[in-house]
């Protein structure tokens, strides 16, 4: 009989863990980014970080890592215009968002630029240390910005 509630509490405790653990990964490290101080930028040719023109940002932050930057945006610039004027970034790989930032849909930004709807440009070089900040624009104006470790990490 002992051994039914010994293997009950450690069931128990084990589940408890759990829970808290997926909290604590999905919901408790991420803030919401104040988008009325947000800028969206892009890294010119040749040249440093400067903001664009970027309406309805949304954005989520969380301190306990690098990579966990997530935002949403739109833009009236055109592709074409983008293309000549900042640098582009090869091997972008969108990373998934939590389910509940809805905007950020991974999949869907990855396909896109596999298939050339989208573009994926330098947001920011070594925004921390081996992390860059990638922005992906779609053709409609739709943007995507997310952290990238970049090749100094993946070595």
């Amino acid at each position: 009989m002992s051994g039914k509630i010994i293997g009950g509490g450690i069931v128990a405790l084990a589940l408890v863990a759990g829970i808290a653990i997926y909290y604590l990964q999905v919901y408790y490290y991420y803030e919401e980014v104040d988008a009325s101080v947000e800028e969206v930028a892009l890294t010119l040719l040749g040249g440093a970080p400067e903001p664009i023109l970027a309406e309805n940002v949304e954005a989520i932050d969380a301190t306990s890592s690098p990579i966990r930057y997530r935002a949403c945006f739109t833009t009236p610039q055109s592709l074409a215009m983008l293309t000549e004027t900042y640098e582009m970034y090869e091997g972008a790989e969108p990373l998934v968002a939590p389910h509940w930032f809805k905007c950020f849909d991974a999949m869907e930004v990855g396909k896109a630029l596999e298939d050339g709807r989208a573009l994926a440009f330098l947001g920011q070089k070594n925004i921390a240390h081996g992390v860059d900040r990638v922005v992906a624009i779609h053709e409609d104006g739709r943007g995507f910005v997310w952290h990238q470790v970049n090749e100094e990490i993946k070595k």
